[in-house]
Parts: C-alpha cells; sequence; structure tokens
C-alpha cells in the first residue's frame, strides 16, 4: 500500500471529475491508504469550479 503524492491526487480528483480516469489510476487510488485527502481535494474542487463559473457567469452578465 504506497501512499499517494499531492500531484497524483489532483491529477485523479481532476480526472475523475471530468471523467477520463483509467482503470490502472483508479486502481492506484483505492490501494493508497486513505479516502481523505481524495475527499478533500473533491470538495476543493467543487469550491473552486463552482467560484469560477460564479465569475464567468458575473463578467458575461456586467
Amino acid at each position: 500500500m504506497s501512499k499517494a503524492n499531492f500531484l497524483h491526487i489532483i491529477k485523479s480528483v481532476f480526472a475523475a471529475a471530468i471523467g477520463v480516469q483509467n482503470n490502472k489510476n483508479r486502481e492506484q487510488d483505492f490501494q493508497s491508504g486513505s479516502v481523505w485527502p481524495y475527499i478533500a481535494g473533491g470538495i476543493i474542487f467543487v469550491i473552486l469550479f463552482v467560484l469560477l463559473i460564479a465569475f464567468v457567469v458575473s463578467s458575461v452578465l456586467s
């Protein structure tokens, strides 16, 4: 069981969010030991995504 590094977690969360995660990386994610870095990464990604969409909409409408 190897621990995932920060870059791997970021790439994995982004790939999963857009639906292009390959099977090898998905299996590595499940063997990494803890789910909490992926949950935290997912929450941060969603917050940043919503803020980005709000900013774009605000910019276009003004």
